[in-house]
């Protein structure tokens, strides 16, 4: 594979992106919805087979036959019991919930493995990824293009050693899919927010001010007016982002902005499944001896019969 046009078409994404003194650049970082579906189990039970099977899974059940349907169940259910105790716990099913939301970033790691595992071991390492990614640039450190690949190699690095968690500089699929992927680890946060001040912080303080904000996402060049989000921007930076009132963000504050601390929707469909599986509050649910079978928020509707079926059984965590 080619990484070469692959640096030049983010360089010029930078560079589109930047021109267009209109059009707001987004910073934050949410979650993605669990679901495209209104969450109203008087309706249906739509919303939660999106969220414990994710969305393309989901679609994919109504088509299957009972039996096919039970039994991919059943490896789910093996799957979701991490500890192979017989039981899902609810920190068990928002793991769950978790990665069947972000199938897509594995995905898109897989597709790109097998470029950067040149040796084919099933591991990563940072020669591996670096000569693939910057090899054509380490033989000449002045391009013609004018950006500077030994900083953006220096990032890199400094990103591939963090989500490198036993820092032997190989990285395991886990791994690289930190380094790809950042910000859905917690244990990458500190380097998201450090990339961000990085871009941002203009006159290399270590913070940024309120200049530095509205000019990161608002190109004025050219423009005879600021747009009315930019007022609002304004407001934003001074009474919510800046919360100690000093004129600037610091890290911390700068994570508060670009890493909030959002409502939970993993965490709360899984209570959710949980409690209504213990509590018979749903339309049908039933609780086995050594198991529970499966029922509408874990089924499609035409398949209900299921209940008589025993799949496996879920009880709250203690935790």
């Amino acid at each position: 594979m080619e990484i070469r046009p692959l640096l030049m078409c983010f360089a010029l994404c930078v560079v589109y992106a930047t021109s267009k003194p209109t059009e707001k650049k987004e910073r934050i970082h949410h979650d993605a919805p669990l679901s495209s579906r209104e969450h109203d189990d008087a309706q249906g039970f739509d919303y939660d087979h999106d969220a414990f099977l994710g969305q393309k899974e989901a679609k994919s059940f109504d088509d299957l036959s009972p039996e096919e349907s039970k039994r991919r169940l059943g490896v789910i259910v093996e799957k979701i019991d991490g500890d192979s105790d017989g039981f899902v716990t609810e920190v068990e099913l928002r793991a769950w919930i978790k990665k069947a939301q972000k199938k897509y970033i594995y995905e898109n790691v897989d597709r790109q493995w097998k470029d950067f595992d040149v040796n084919n071991d099933g591991m990563i390492s940072w020669e591996e990824y670096r000569n693939v990614t910057y090899g054509t640039y380490l033989d000449d450190p002045e391009p013609d293009d004018g950006y500077n690949y030994q900083h953006m190699m220096a990032r890199d690095e400094r990103r591939f050693k963090m989500a490198d968690q036993n820092g032997d500089q190989i990285a395991n699929k886990e791994e690289f899919t930190a380094f790809l992927h950042p910000e859905e680890y917690d244990h990458m946060k500190d380097v998201v927010v450090l990339e961000t001040m990085e871009d941002i912080d203009k006159n290399g303080d270590g913070f940024i001010d309120l200049n530095e904000y509205i000019g990161d996402m608002y190109n004025h060049e050219d423009e005879t007016e600021e747009p009315d989000w930019v007022a609002t921007e304004r407001e934003q930076f001074s009474e919510f982002r800046d919360k100690n009132k000093d004129g600037k963000m610091d890290r911390e504050e700068t994570m508060d902005w670009i890493l909030p601390s959002d409502y939970d929707h993993a965490e709360a469909e899984a209570k959710h499944l949980v409690y209504e599986s213990d509590s018979n509050k749903v339309r049908q649910s039933l609780s086995l001896s050594l198991s529970l079978g499966f029922h509408s928020p874990f089924l499609p509707l035409s398949l209900s019969f299921f209940h008589s079926q025993c799949l496996c059984l879920f009880k709250r965590s203690v935790d």
